[in-house]
């Protein structure tokens, strides 16, 4: 998928008219309605990146991106619709094991900074930030981001070069290899990123990571 410069003009013009509209069907009230969020759980592929993810931790995805799923995605990570950054996390909590440990810490994946600035929000924190509080586990950004490499566009062989320098681990924040760590991501393309932060938290000594992506592609 080409890189989208945030437009903010005719998204703007629509919220103003119309600020909490569902991205699946239009109905007024909320930017993602319970039909639409059902609809997206119960044809869900669950099994979509089983064949990837070979001697990962177990990987947790809503969706393939398409359908309203990718409309959902766009319009929060390229244009900048803040308030889909609660349902997003809703979704992904509703995929995630009801019975793990109360004391489990969320990691975002951290964004390129340029990339935040264009777009006006750290949509992969925010998305965790909701997560967090919905779970009501703590939020730690583990892992840092080391310069602005831009995956987007980039090819397989590149985007895995550019994944393992893009990542460090915060050396404020210990590891605590009696707790799980929930790594998040928004999109699995080559797994690149995924799997740079995940040996960066096995690096650092975390025994008991599980991966949480909103889709794959």
């Amino acid at each position: 998928m080409p890189f989208i410069v945030k437009n903010t003009t005719l998204p703007g013009l629509f919220d103003l008219v119309s600020p909490h509209s569902c991205r699946g069907c239009g109905c007024l009230g909320t930017v993602l309605c319970e039909c639409c969020k059902n609809n997206i759980l119960m044809h869900r592929d669950k099994n979509g990146l089983n064949s990837k993810s070979k001697n990962l931790p177990p990987i947790y995805v809503v969706d393939k991106r398409n359908g309203i799923l990718e409309r959902l995605i766009n319009d929060y990570k390229y244009y900048s619709v803040r308030d889909l950054a609660q349902p997003l996390a809703g979704l992904i909590d509703e995929i995630l094991p009801k019975d793990l440990p109360k004391d489990s810490v969320v990691v975002p994946l951290p964004t390129a900074s340029n990339h935040v600035r264009a777009r006006g929000l750290d949509h992969t924190y925010l998305i965790a930030k909701n997560l967090s509080k919905l779970r009501d586990y703590k939020l730690r950004r583990i892992i840092l981001r080391n310069k602005n490499t831009v995956q987007v566009g980039a090819g397989r062989i590149a985007r895995i070069a550019q994944a393992e320098q893009a990542y460090d681990l915060n050396p404020r924040i210990p590891i605590d290899p009696e707790k799980t760590y929930v790594l998040l991501d928004d999109v699995w393309t080559t797994g690149a990123s995924i799997k740079a932060g995940i040996k960066i938290l096995k690096k650092a000594g975390a025994q008991k990571i599980i991966v949480a992506l909103l889709a794959y592609s």
